[in-house]
């Protein structure tokens, strides 16, 4: 139950953050189905390539392309005094979609009894394949490859999973409110990682 209720909770946050950054890109309809459902199962369809389970087991999730489109479809009718405050929201849709998605996706390779490591890697590339993807898409600079910390709490949750720390539905649902509210804490507070950039300055 718990997989089911995070995978529909990361479709749809991922498939609103798509379809939002398509409208804000001035993508017609079909660009923005397309960002979309790409943002919301891109990540699933890598995850699935590199741990070895068939890309075409993504057509199995009828149910979860519907709610996408409904979702999709939901965004594109709003008004557009309701879509300006996309802009302070949509930060919290994408870290719902990364915790949701980096949770079911270090499950799916747990289950699978992949190493530790292999854990993380679906962690990573579920909660923020989509996203990377649809910058790409959109023509930006992908926020996972920024210093802003994104990617980080997709490997937390890669961690807690693949050691056993949250196994029960409670601890589950307590690890992706806790990488939730992390991933909000760290765009509000503007924590970074350290860079280092190769531009002369002055």
């Amino acid at each position: 139950m718990t997989w089911e209720v995070l995978s529909i909770i990361g479709t749809v946050a991922f498939a609103v953050s798509g379809a939002i950054i398509a409208m804000e890109e001035e993508y017609d309809i079909l660009g923005v189905y397309i960002l979309g459902i790409v943002t919301a199962f891109g990540g699933g369809a890598i995850r699935n390539l590199l741990i070895g389970v068939p890309v075409s087991a993504l057509w199995e999730q009828g149910m979860l392309f519907q709610i996408a489109l409904l979702a999709i479809t939901a965004v594109f009718i709003f008004p557009n005094n309701l879509l300006k405050h996309w802009r302070r929201w949509g930060n919290f849709f994408d870290a719902v979609g990364l915790s949701a998605f980096a949770i079911q996706g270090a499950l799916y390779a747990y289950e699978m009894n992949h190493p530790l490591s292999a854990v993380i890697v679906a962690a990573v590339l579920t909660g923020s394949g989509g996203g990377i993807i649809r910058d790409l898409l959109a023509g930006r600079k992908p926020l996972v490859l920024r210093s802003e910390i994104y990617a980080v709490w997709a490997v937390m949750c890669g961690v807690a999973v693949g050691l056993g720390i949250t196994s029960s539905p409670f601890e589950l649902y307590t690890l992706f409110i806790l990488t939730t509210a992390l991933r909000v804490l760290s765009y509000l507070y503007k924590w970074r990682l350290p860079n280092r950039s190769l531009r002369a300055h002055g």
